[in-house]
């Protein structure tokens, strides 16, 4: 008897704890919006810049803000869309690269602050044929302020999936 109930018991703690292990599969779908802490409006993130004339581009100066991260997205499994500037690009693909929230952000116009810019890996290759679409991307998000060649970004992103984002 003793044995159908330790059987019983292990049972039953394996059943409540499957649903935990299903759930955590399921992302949190995110907009860049979610970026920024509660409580920081965007407008207070941004400030004056100044040329840089020997290089030809702008560079923006932030304020203290610009590197305020949501502590809530530290550690989540995510879903976010975003544009591709590659870092790391071979011919089989995309490995790195930063997600950013518009097309040409960081290579036509100043950068967006740190804590509107996600770096991210990937194991599987996305295809470089596919760098002006915007995708999907899901995995583990992770705060962490690094600076990269295109600019110095809040989050990094480890992707598990990724996907052409369909209006």
């Amino acid at each position: 008897m003793d044995l159908s109930r330790r059987n019983l018991l292990l049972s039953v703690a394996a059943a409540t704890a499957l649903p935990k292990v299903a759930m955590a599969d399921i992302p949190i779908e995110i907009t860049w919006d979610d970026l920024i802490p509660p409580g920081v409006p965007y407008s207070e993130i941004i400030s004056e810049g100044v040329m840089d004339e020997r290089n030809d581009i702008w560079q923006p100066v932030f304020d203290s803000n610009a590197t305020k991260l949501n502590p809530t997205l530290d550690g989540a499994y995510i879903k976010m869309p975003g544009f591709i500037i590659p870092i790391d690009i071979s011919t089989s693909g995309v490995t790195s690269f930063v997600l950013v929230p518009y097309v040409g952000a960081c290579l036509h116009v100043p950068p967006p602050p740190p804590n509107q810019l996600v770096f991210v890996t990937t194991q599987t290759p996305w295809p470089s044929d596919n760098l002006w679409d915007a995708v999907w991307v899901t995995g583990l998000m992770q705060h962490e302020l690094q600076s990269t060649e295109v600019a110095e970004t809040g989050y990094t992103l480890r992707a598990d999936d990724m996907e052409v984002y369909v209006w």
